[in-house]
């Protein structure tokens, strides 16, 4: 089997829901990702031979295959198909899992594997709630569903409260968790720890003048610990709250997949080679648990510990999540979301793998570090984990 290098990762910086990047239609802001791709890597357009996108909500203005209609709103040829794929907060990651199997078993050289979501312009539960208003029936759970688990509500935020139950995560943990994801986050932008994987859009301001946006709008520069200890509870009794949960965020981030073939072809050298990929499936109720046993089934099939992975990126859905994921794996926090997390940098649903991966491959190479590992918690209780080494 044929290695898989990633030759370009690049991510638009966040933009709050009903902010920023509104003015982007989500197959256009998609396809700034692709262009800037093409012209990092430099290759030939017409050499890419599949553009693989994540994208949860595919509705409205992300139906009819998002995939194809970036590519038709990029400098891509019609000659380049794209495809869509959903398996919610994981589906660009899983979208560089496919992009790396095919260029892996030689059936492809060259594959872009990306995601998108615009939460301002297609909310979430959008389809569900219309649906419902149509009178058209639950959105997704039928009656085969309903009788194994009679009763249950799939909601994530339940998920991501039992998680913090059933770690003994407390309130304290998770508000000086999502305090350090700000922090982290201000502190990279000021470093310019960004600046190279980013691709500034321009966005159209209140007086009707132009702007490059190139920081993530979710970032409170001037967060206090006090502060996040005032937000209140999403639900009485709970523990998490608003600032410890991931933004609703729009964005699209992409990475460009190629085998040896591909590296000749393009004649550049790779930032990082794909290592490990899994995926598993787990309790849908509590949901967000998975990334603990997918993590553990990665590094057994890598034949690695923990030890040997130098920066994790594990997907801040909410506080409980990466911190549930440290007290059972082990992992050094010092090397967790070292450039913060969607906490304060956004949750663009499904362009939130390639945009970790994006940020991770970045963040491997500026420190002089080697291996990586990222995981996303996902709906429905599945978790990706990728393993790639920096080269």
């Amino acid at each position: 089997m044929e290695a898989a290098y990633i030759v370009a990762a690049a991510r638009t910086a966040g933009g709050r829901r009903g902010s920023r990047l509104t003015g982007w239609h989500p197959a256009d802001l998609a396809g700034q990702v692709l262009n800037a791709l093409v012209d990092r890597s430099g290759a030939d357009p017409a050499l890419i031979e599949d553009v693989i996108m994540g994208c949860v909500s595919q509705f409205a203005q992300q139906s009819g295959n998002v995939a194809r209609n970036a590519v038709l709103s990029s400098r891509l040829p019609e000659s380049v198909p794209g495809t869509s794929v959903d398996r919610q907060c994981g589906s660009s990651q899983q979208a560089l899992h496919f992009a790396a199997a095919t260029v892996m078993s030689g059936q492809m050289d060259i594959v872009i594997a990306a995601g998108v979501e615009s939460m301002s312009r297609v909310p979430m539960g959008m389809a569900g709630k219309l649906a419902h208003e149509a009178n058209l029936g639950s959105p997704f759970a039928g009656p085969g569903m309903k009788a194994r688990y009679p009763g249950v509500a799939f909601i994530q935020f339940t998920g991501a409260e039992m998680l913090a139950t059933r770690y003994d995560l407390s309130r304290d943990d998770l508000d000086t968790f999502g305090f350090a994801s700000q922090t982290k986050a201000a502190a990279a932008v000021k470093a310019g720890a960004f600046d190279a994987e980013i691709v500034a859009v321009d966005v159209v301001l209140p007086d009707g003048s132009t702007e490059a946006h190139h920081v993530d709008e979710g970032i409170r520069f001037d967060a206090s610990l006090d502060a996040v200890r005032g937000v209140k509870l999403i639900s009485e009794g709970g523990r998490l709250t608003a600032a410890t949960s991931s933004q609703i965020a729009d964005g699209a981030s992409g990475v460009m997949v190629v085998n040896d073939r591909g590296l000749k072809a393009l004649g550049i050298a790779p930032l990082a080679r794909i290592h490990h990929m899994t995926v598993v499936g787990e309790d849908p109720v509590i949901m967000l648990e998975a990334p603990i046993g997918a993590t553990r089934r990665a590094l057994a099939r890598a034949g690695m510990s923990i030890a040997d992975i130098d920066l994790f990126e594990v997907n801040e859905a909410f506080a409980s999540v990466p911190l549930a994921w440290l007290k059972e794996i082990g992992g050094d926090p010092a090397r967790l979301n070292v450039n913060g997390g969607a906490i304060a940098l956004g949750h663009p649903l499904g362009a939130s793998g390639t945009k970790l991966m994006t940020t991770l491959v970045h963040a491997l190479r500026a420190r002089g570090k080697r291996w990586g590992l990222q995981t996303m918690c996902e709906g429905g209780g599945l978790a990706n984990v990728t393993i790639v080494e920096a080269l």
